[in-house]
């Protein structure tokens, strides 16, 4: 008799599900936070009895042909291939948008976040690399402590809500990305293995495709995606990391204002990827290459050239970087802080970038897999745990900074 009832009682619980998981993925925490819980599953499975089912997963065999043209793979390496590929087309997709029509459009507003991101890469590189100048395997992974994990470091800051100023949650964006950028320049110049000329060759016309797409206006998706598949492969094939492809396939993505007053390509990408990026493709990457074996490692083994260089350089290399060029670049008069910005939340900011994470683990696998050194377990635990405490102290610090009234918020 009361069965009409629960239905009505059930659906309403629904409702009340989907509401409150559509309003996570508006959190710009959620996708640090979901980060966070798959870094921690695959920590738990590697250490448990379904550490050889966790294997298992991660080498399933995967392989895509075109004629006599294959790419195999197992699925790890898809992952760090082929999905951060996408990453990375997000990343210079916003990249590209900044510089057209957001906060780096104004070109005068770069200076302060590109001195504090210059800080925050050469720091933690002279850092690790006076560690390991004597070990030339070791050396290799020098750009290790360099990176920033944007959706962590943001993640954190959203985490204070309308304690922060904008103008703080801007800087750190801006930073992030300019971070990023120079990422994309290391793996570029300096992870690039023993290169193939014919397959650049095909490569270059690949790139003229998306150039000629660009000039010519189209703003079909299909098209930028289809030719962006075959720089991927050519790139691949070429030596040169593949997920640099994203990055150029990104830069080709038109941004201006079609004539029927339509969302500019560009726009369109951004806000089509960016919930399978922050949802899907980081956390299947954290999961994937988080699994670390704790049985039998010995705590000493941190303290290693490798681990500690990692260390330092993330904990104390990118808020000296950070802090110190701003510092010294502001009293040269070069660089302003913005408005209603303190020196101590800056610090708070320069500690919080710290969290390399993902990019940290990325650079990493590319620094080691090819030299087969074992750093594996090491590096990736000091990675763990300096963001960990990069983001609990950034936290701590821009709290107690920020312990004044509420600022207005985005």
């Amino acid at each position: 008799m009361n069965k009409p009832h629960d239905d009505v009682d059930l659906l309403d619980e629904l409702a009340e599900f989907g509401a409150r998981i559509r309003a996570f993925m508006h959190l710009e925490s959620a996708g640090g936070i979901l980060l966070l819980i798959a870094t921690i599953l695959a920590m738990v499975v590697k250490n448990s009895p379904l550490s050889e089912l966790y294997q298992a997963f991660l080498t399933i065999p995967g392989e895509v042909r075109v004629g006599t043209i294959a790419v195999e793979k197992p699925l790890f390496l898809w992952v760090n291939d082929g999905h951060m590929a996408v990453f990375f087309f997000l990343v210079g997709m916003e990249i590209k948008r900044e510089f057209l029509e957001g906060y780096l459009a104004d070109r005068s507003q770069l200076v302060l976040p590109a001195i504090a991101a210059l800080g925050g890469i050469v720091a933690p590189a002279i850092i690790y690399a006076s560690l390991n100048w004597n070990d030339p395997a070791g050396l290799r992974g020098w750009a290790i402590p360099t990176a920033t994990d944007i959706a962590f470091a943001l993640g954190v800051l959203a985490l204070l809500g309308n304690r922060v100023p904008i103008a703080l949650k801007v800087l750190l964006m801006t930073l992030a990305i300019l971070d990023d950028l120079g990422a994309i320049i290391i793996i570029a110049l300096f992870y690039t293995s023993s290169l193939s000329f014919v397959s650049l060759a095909f490569a270059t016309v690949a790139v003229a495709a998306l150039v000629v797409l660009n000039r010519l206006g189209v703003t079909r998706i299909g098209a930028y995606l289809l030719v962006g598949m075959v720089l991927w492969v050519c790139v691949l094939k070429s030596g040169v990391h593949a997920t640099l492809a994203g990055v150029v396939t990104a830069l080709a993505i038109p941004g201006h204002q079609p004539d029927d007053g339509s969302e500019p390509l560009l726009r369109r990408l951004i806000h089509m990827l960016h919930p399978w990026v922050a949802f899907g493709i980081l956390p299947l990457f954290a999961f994937v290459n988080a699994g670390v074996v704790l049985s039998g490692f010995e705590p000493r083994l941190l303290l290693a050239d490798v681990p500690l260089g990692i260390f330092l350089g993330l904990v104390i290399g990118k808020q000296a970087g950070i802090f110190g060029f701003t510092f010294i670049f502001e009293k040269l008069g070069i660089v302003r802080l913005p408005p209603d910005v303190t020196w101590l939340q800056i610090y708070g900011v320069a500690v919080i970038c710290g969290i390399g994470f993902t990019m940290s683990i990325f650079i990493g696998g590319l620094a080691f897999a090819e030299e087969g050194v074992g750093y594996a377990r090491a590096d990736r635990l000091a990675i763990l745990l300096a963001s960990l405490i990069s983001g609990v102290v950034g936290y701590a610090v821009l709290r107690y900074a920020s312990r004044t009234k509420p600022t207005q918020t985005i």
